[in-house]
């Protein structure tokens, strides 16, 4: 039954419901980082893929926006090609492709820096 009532939503709505059902943290940093995301690029794309995770989209995916019991992931597609001066990406480091940042309890992220590698996985999805 939850599953047909999900189907109806749109994706917006889905995160807002995985925000508040997190009621902890991890909610109020998904929060956060979608805010980011949308003020970094306003014409991005929402959407609910994989059976549950946020993803942040424009011209192809940007990032994820997984939640653990002990983590934030953000997850960049095209990480391993992102110019990532600033070192915000974490983990899966060895990857040829995919980069992500893991947010733990209590951790701060660098506005400016998480913005300018959103910019940067925008501008390489339309290059």
């Amino acid at each position: 039954m939850k599953r047909k009532f999900e189907l109806k939503k749109n994706p917006a709505q889905l995160i807002d419901a995985r925000i508040r059902e997190l009621d902890d943290w991890r909610g109020e940093r998904l929060s956060r980082v979608r805010a980011l995301v949308k003020q970094a690029d306003p014409d991005v794309v929402e959407e609910w893929k994989w059976r549950g995770v946020p993803v942040w989209s424009h011209d192809g995916a940007i990032c994820t926006g997984e939640t653990y019991k002990n983590v934030v992931k953000l997850t960049f597609a095209k990480g391993a090609s992102l110019e990532d001066l600033s070192g915000l990406c974490n983990v899966s480091l060895e990857g040829n492709t995919r980069r992500a940042i893991d947010l733990h309890e209590g951790e701060t992220i660098d506005v400016q820096a998480f913005m300018t590698l959103i910019r940067a996985a925008v501008a390489l999805n339309k290059s």
